[in-house]
């Protein structure tokens, strides 16, 4: 699939059912997602098919992914927010 059907895709799955989400996770996608490598981008994808509960817990750091490729990402996104 190209890029420019990836990220319209990508944005709308980005469209979660929690503000705090939405805000992490839309921006990334517009600023940081070009920049992942395609295996990180593969993971990204993962990462969006996770239960809102469960990706508010690892963004909001009340718990960790038991995936180390999902963990490391969050990661990778909450870093970024910060700088």
């Amino acid at each position: 699939m190209s890029e420019l059907m990836i990220k319209p895709r990508l944005r709308w799955a980005c469209r979660r059912g929690m503000l705090e989400l939405d805000v992490l996770l839309a921006p990334f996608v517009e600023e940081g997602y070009d920049a992942l490598t395609l295996e990180q981008k593969h993971i990204f994808e993962r990462l969006l098919a996770a239960d809102d509960p469960d990706l508010f817990s690892w963004f909001m750091g009340h718990a960790r992914s038991k995936d180390a490729e999902l963990q490391a990402l969050v990661e990778l996104i909450l870093k970024r927010v910060k700088v």
